[in-house]
């Protein structure tokens, strides 16, 4: 493995050439992509989100873009958000501009007005209609209104500049204000800013001529297009290509491409959406304009970037997540390291979900992330003889990040592979993704010299009395057995029999459990051979969930068009009310709707009676059903794993646990790779 400064170059020429942006140099293609962390909502100097980019900025990275900053309180997108309305506030970003240049970086600070997504009283929008993720009906904007948010707008770019960035980036994408005016179904006003298409995109257009008389020629100016709506009645391709010709001509120095609302009912960015699935809707504007074009949305890997930029489909590759999961990203692929990279696996755990629940983000496979100032890998002074019995999530990020410090580390696992639970969850269709983080740390056990014993089962007499200094108990969980009749019936069925075991599974299944594993089974027990997951294939995704790559309509939708499941299936839980209320924020929905396009029954309020001869029966508020089914897949839940522990601490030794041995709450890997890691930071 080379770690030559330059030798991945020749396997990556395009996205690590120069791009030259009116007077700036970008030394390579890649765009740290705009996301919101939570950082920028700091109150007094916001140094953390300067440690935060510093450290992107150290590992590379081209161009780096904030989290969304609103020009005035009507946009902020909750009360007291990162706003840029006066000298002082400038002042605080001071904190963030110069660490970033001091590391050798560029960054710019992107400008967002929610408009009707804004979660706050003071919403304003085109019109007055309400949008369908905030509790708050907007204001209509009047015609001076209009007029005091382009001049927000401009002073908002001025002071940007004025607090260092090298540029901004004006949010015209994803539903919000600018992007409301642009369409008719949120844009019903009659005077001059709606109307015809012309009027209606006076907006955007008038936001970027008067910034950039403000900010004069050598300042960068992204401007952020909805390039694919993916909402009934959005924008046309024409008037896509009308407003990408009439932003040059305002004076962008480069246009990033937006896909969907965020009210769309399509995945655009979680991990069951195809790598660069997206990028052909930028291929479509290249020849239209002149600037230089970015695409985005699931561009993980170096290959993959590298892939669609030498097919022309863009000049630039926006990324987030993937430099939220590895800052090193960029100094990695310049270095032929790409083994080495820590994969974004979009899974949205630790990122977006934080953000929806007000917590600061962070990330699922990189828990340091946005903790930079907090939480840090230093050598240590005092090496330990340390052993990890357990290589799920938590044993390996625990086993690692020690010996990353300098300890000696030896990993225990009865199997013969290394991953724990994510050896199931990767079986799933949508999770393939999983792989990339069972491979980093592979790479990285190797690369830290944690010694590795596989298929050893460790008991405590095996480990009393030994040396060890730490033992660091991360040995998962087991299903729960229910206390059912015919729990042993030949119908019934673990989710590892299912997912690890390679049990045959019939054409009827009755599902117990929807939780965030029920709902796995259920994705899997719905693909088989001949309908493989669409996670893997573009075109199939595009049709599985409507999206019309000719743009033939506003919007881009089209009907779905999806393959007969391979079950019939009926996914059960005790509670009443919805199914999956407590998987993720943002992906929730998405698990939802995909299992209803495949078929599957949703029930809930179940009472489990008994398994027999005939399936699963049960009564549903009070009436009783059989479930006739050829198996019974049970999903109800963990209990830790932890036959270790108390005769390791009855001998006196130091002992932690971690994982899910310490919790078994579902199978959290966001947690268990946390609490690894700042162990192993603190030992």
């Amino acid at each position: 493995m080379s770690n030559d400064s330059n030798s991945g170059v020749a396997d990556y020429p395009t996205l690590l050439s120069p791009l030259q942006v009116g007077s700036v140099t970008l030394p390579n293609r890649v765009l740290m992509g705009s996301m919101h962390v939570g950082l920028e909502d700091d109150l007094g100097p916001l140094k953390k989100m300067g440690a935060y980019f510093a450290r992107r900025a150290k590992g590379g990275v081209g161009l780096l873009v904030t989290g969304g900053i609103a020009p005035n309180i009507d946009g902020q997108a909750k009360p007291f958000a990162g706003k840029l309305t006066n000298r002082l506030e400038a002042w605080r970003h001071k904190y963030v501009t110069g660490p970033v240049h001091d590391e050798g970086g560029l960054i710019a600070m992107q400008i967002l007005h929610t408009g009707r997504y804004a979660y706050h009283p003071l919403a304003v929008a085109p019109t007055a209609i309400k949008s369908p993720i905030s509790m708050f009906k907007p204001r209509k904007l009047s015609g001076r209104g209009v007029e005091r948010t382009i001049r927000s707008f401009v002073r908002c770019g001025r002071l940007a500049k004025m607090a260092g960035y090298d540029g901004v980036e004006v949010m015209g994408s994803e539903g919000y204000l600018i992007n409301e005016f642009l369409v008719e179904k949120t844009n019903k006003r009659a005077d001059e800013w709606g109307g015809d298409y012309s009027q209606r995109m006076k907006l955007p257009v008038e936001i970027v001529r008067r910034m950039r008389e403000e900010v004069g020629p050598d300042f960068v100016i992204i401007y952020r297009l909805s390039m694919l709506d993916l909402v009934k009645g959005g924008s046309s391709w024409e008037q896509i290509v009308a407003l990408a010709k009439a932003i040059e001509a305002a004076g962008a120095s480069i246009i990033n491409t937006g896909i969907g609302w965020h009210e769309a009912r399509v995945p655009t960015i979680a991990t069951m959406v195809p790598r660069a699935a997206y990028t052909w809707v930028t291929a479509r504007l290249k020849g239209e304009v002149g600037i230089p074009l970015v695409t985005s949305n699931r561009i993980n890997m170096p290959q993959t970037a590298e892939e669609v930029l030498a097919r022309g489909d863009a000049d630039i590759i926006s990324m987030a997540r993937p430099l939220l999961a590895d800052p090193d990203w960029v100094i990695k692929a310049q270095q032929g390291r790409t083994r080495e990279i820590n994969t974004c696996i979009a899974c949205n755990q630790a990122c977006l979900d934080h953000i929806f629940q007000n917590k600061r983000a962070s990330c699922l496979v990189n828990p340091l992330a946005c903790y930079e100032t907090e939480v840090t890998i230093e050598p240590t002074t005092a090496k330990k003889k340390v052993a990890v019995i357990g290589a799920g999530p938590a044993g390996l990020a625990a086993a690692t990040t020690a010996a990353e410090r300098g300890h000696e580390v030896h990993l225990f696992d009865g199997s013969e592979t290394i991953g724990g639970q994510f050896n199931m969850a990767r079986r799933v269709p949508g999770k393939e993704e999983f792989d990339e983080t069972l491979r980093y740390f592979g790479v990285k056990i190797e690369i830290t010299g944690v010694q590795l014993h596989l298929n050893t089962r460790v008991s405590a007499d095996d480990l009393i009395g030994k040396g060890w200094d730490e033992v660091i108990v991360a040995t998962g969980v087991h299903p729960r057995r229910l206390n059912l009749p015919g729990i042993d019936h030949a119908k019934v069925l673990s989710y590892v029999d299912v997912l690890a075991g390679g049990a045959e599974v019939g054409k009827t299944v009755a599902i117990v459990g929807a939780g965030g594993i029920g709902f796995d089974v259920a994705e899997f027990l719905a693909h088989d051979a001949d309908h493989p997951s669409s996670s893997l294939d573009v075109d199939a995704y595009l049709n599985e969930w409507g999206v019309d790559k000719t743009m033939s309509e506003p919007g881009g939708l089209k009907k779905a068009e999806m393959a007969p499941p391979a079950r019939q299936i009926t996914l059960c839980q005790r509670r009443e009310g919805k199914l999956g209320a407590g998987l993720g924020k943002t992906t929730g929905w998405i698990h939802r709707q995909s299992l209803k396009k495949r078929g599957v029954r949703m029930v809930g309020g179940v009472k489990y009676l008994k398994v027999d001869d005939m399936g699963l029966h049960i009564e549903v508020r009070g009436e009783p059903e059989v479930l006739v089914v050829d198996n019974v897949v049970i999903c109800a839940g963990q209990v830790p794993a932890r036959d270790l522990l108390d005769p390791l601490r009855a001998s006196g030794m130091s002992v932690h646990l971690i994982g899910g041995a310490e919790e078994a709450s579902e199978l959290d890997a966001k947690r268990a790779i946390d609490q690894g890691t700042r162990l192993a930071a603190a030992l």
